[in-house]
């Protein structure tokens, strides 16, 4: 079945600008396409013409040229019409794909731990090939093509309609979408900019802690020691669990991350200019307090509006989607963003969050803090020392993780065959940043996993990082390689590829060999208890960033100053709202730590979904095969997230099955 054709004929018309095709010229086309290939195909060509007529200027021809378009593109007969898809995919394949690995490759020397030539990596970083490819879609007629014969469906009608569509139908249906409003190549290029410079600040934002002293004036670090805000600090947080006196550490990096929200690091410690001791709670370099003008200061708002100011720009071209937001829900996301704001509420409100808070609290033997929002393994890992001197045996190096990556799948109980395919189509790098996965462009390029190391190794927050990039990857590769058409490789979103990265960092202890039946309690049970605590730890900074773009839209005119004070007045009134009956006052503004709401807008609630959804698949992984199951799942292809997930599990997006199996949890440790 096929995307409807009965709906409103503008649904999708831009209404910023004035159709330059007359209404009388529309019927003459309907009439001539209807008389010659019979009322049955009425509905189909009437949305066809007017989805053409959204996107035609006068610069594409006058009437007599829309109208001689139109009688000789539509196509009705059906294998013309397969025909017809099948050579628009594989168009949009060859021209996505190779721009993907063309923009991939100039990044390079940005992206990675390489020696830089500042006069022209950041020119290459933004450097577009094809600057006015929005525009050539139609210039060229391509983009015409496509809406003159195939519908762009609403997410509504997606919901609505999508689960009785085949695999042609979905392919139909994200051609169509493909082909958006024509952007002025000058909007994407300034915009790449203000966004290669957001992100070329926090991947850059590596705080020294090597001079860091604690309350007891304690250094906990090696001289040139560096953490990556907020990826790394948080990490360091975490291994403190493990660290005899680690709370004097995790107190100290609480404050670290204080100053990095509100930008009070001073200047020096940022620069490498002072080594002298550096305590970030009463922030005293040597022990004098920095002024104001010697610290960081607003950069890191400033970055923000950047990326603001980028939306912005594309607003005026969107009027169907006139808010980044609502591109991020309804075109990115896919789920509405009244669903996404109850799914993470829910999550919050949990009655179980109460008691699994005091079992984290009777684990550490004392009352949580704020920082112990980032506890999310009730039976702790080893110490960080320890893991690292593990790793050393199995990974000493990202070579060497590249190397065994088919060792380590047959490990996690992929087939040999499988394990080699998947397994060599993996290149490992060194990210500036935290890391990341990039996809391959094409089926017969390898995918890129980034991680973050240690000097000299690649230790186990690396390896940690690369295990969550290994799930992208996978799917990637999976999802490339196995779904049944061009059209529809990929998972829906970030969410659904974020599950699969938990799903595999979660068997990172399992790669080299650590118990993960640890006390009596069953893998399943603690990963739920897991999965539960990280998704209500990374849920509030979701609702946070979501609150502060509508602040921005609401107040568009903000200035750096104005934002860091809104953005630290929600993180308290979350807090207050949704943690401190657990974790107590909140003096570090922690829900405002996470560095993606400066360079990936709108992105963390994917994070809070991902574990939903990961918990969701681990459900029906309990008695099925990892492998087998990453491969059945990952080649289903670009649906809906719900249908996708229903197909997936058998079931649509719900917090029930966590909040479910952490409480059945809960209760069998109280046994």
């Amino acid at each position: 079945m096929m995307p409807s054709m009965s709906g409103p004929a503008a649904a999708d018309a831009p209404a910023a600008r004035p159709l330059s095709i007359a209404p009388a010229t529309l019927a003459e086309a309907l009439g001539q396409l209807v008389g010659r290939h019979g009322e049955a195909e009425r509905a189909r060509i009437a949305r066809g013409l007017a989805q053409v007529a959204a996107r035609w200027t006068q610069a594409d021809g006058d009437a007599a040229a829309f109208l001689s378009f139109c009688l000789d593109a539509y196509v009705a007969e059906p294998e013309a019409r397969r025909q017809l898809l099948e050579r628009l995919e594989t168009t949009l394949d060859l021209i996505s794909g190779h721009l993907l690995e063309i923009r991939r490759g100039l990044r390079r020397w940005s992206d990675l731990v390489v020696e830089r030539a500042p006069a022209i990596d950041d020119l290459a970083a933004t450097f577009d090939p094809a600057p006015d490819l929005d525009e050539q879609w139609y210039a060229q007629k391509l983009g015409f093509v496509a809406l003159l014969n195939f519908a762009r469906p609403s997410l509504a009608e997606m919901l609505a309609e999508g689960p009785a569509w085949d695999d042609a139908d979905w392919a139909a249906a994200r051609v169509a979408q493909h082909f958006g409003p024509r952007v002025p190549a000058e909007v994407g290029q300034r915009a790449r900019r203000l966004q290669h410079r957001a992100g070329s600040f926090v991947d850059g934002f590596h705080v020294p802690v090597g001079s860091m002293v604690d309350a007891a004036g304690k250094r906990w670090f090696e001289p040139g020691r560096k953490l990556v805000a907020h990826w790394l600090i948080r990490e360091q947080i975490k291994a403190g669990y493990a660290e005899p006196g680690g709370l004097a550490l995790q107190r100290a990096l609480g404050w670290v991350m204080r100053r990095h929200i509100d930008g009070s690091i001073p200047r020096a410690v940022m620069d490498g200019r002072s080594d002298a001791a550096w305590d970030p709670e009463s922030n005293r370099l040597a022990g004098q307090a920095p002024a104001e003008a010697d610290t960081v200061g607003l950069e890191r708002y400033e970055r923000w509006l950047d990326v603001f100011a980028a939306a912005r720009a594309y607003d005026a071209h969107h009027p169907e989607h006139p808010t980044a937001i609502a591109r991020t829900f309804e075109l990115e996301r896919e789920i509405p963003e009244a669903e996404v704001e109850r799914l993470l509420v829910e999550l919050l409100e949990s009655p179980v969050r109460a008691e699994l808070a005091g079992r984290v609290a009777a684990r550490l033997g004392r009352p949580l803090e704020a920082h112990d929002i980032y506890y999310e393994d009730l039976l702790p890992k080893p110490a960080a020392a320890e893991l690292n001197a593990r790793l050393a045996g199995f990974y000493p190096d990202a070579a060497s993780l590249e190397r065994k990556l088919p060792e380590l799948l047959r490990h996690l109980g992929w087939s040999d065959e499988d394990a080699e395919f998947f397994g060599r189509r993996v290149k490992v790098e060194i990210a500036r940043g935290p890391g990341h996965a990039m996809p391959a462009g094409r089926p017969e390029m390898p995918v890129w996993l980034r991680t973050n190391s240690l000097d000299g190794e690649l230790g186990w927050d690396g390896f940690d990082i690369a295990m969550h990039e290994l799930g992208h990857n996978l799917e990637q590769l999976c999802s490339m390689h196995r779904v049944s058409r061009p059209a529809l490789r990929g998972v829906p979103n970030n969410a659904c590829t974020e599950a699969f990265a938990f799903l595999y960092q979660a068997q990172a202890p399992r790669a080299i060999g650590l118990d993960q039946s640890r006390e009596g309690l069953d893998p399943f049970d603690a990963g739920a208890i897991s999965a539960l605590l990280a998704a209500c730890q990374i849920a509030g900074p979701g609702l946070l960033e979501l609150q502060a773009w509508r602040w921005l839209y609401a107040n568009p005119e903000a200035d750096a100053a104005g934002l860091r004070q809104t953005v630290l007045r929600l993180a308290g009134e979350l807090w207050d709202r949704y943690y401190a009956r657990d974790y107590g006052p909140d003096r570090y503004h922690l829900l405002a730590a996470y560095q993606h709401m400066v360079a990936y807008p709108l992105y963390l609630p994917d994070y809070a979904l991902g574990h939903i959804v990961s918990h969701q698949i681990a459900s029906r992984l309990r008695d099925r095969d990892l492998a087998a199951e990453t491969l059945r799942i990952c080649a289903i292809g670009r649906v809906t997230p719900d249908l996708w997930l229903r197909r997936a599990v058998g079931e649509g997006l719900s917090t029930a099955p966590l909040v479910r199996d952490a409480e059945l949890a809960l209760g069998r440790l109280r046994g």
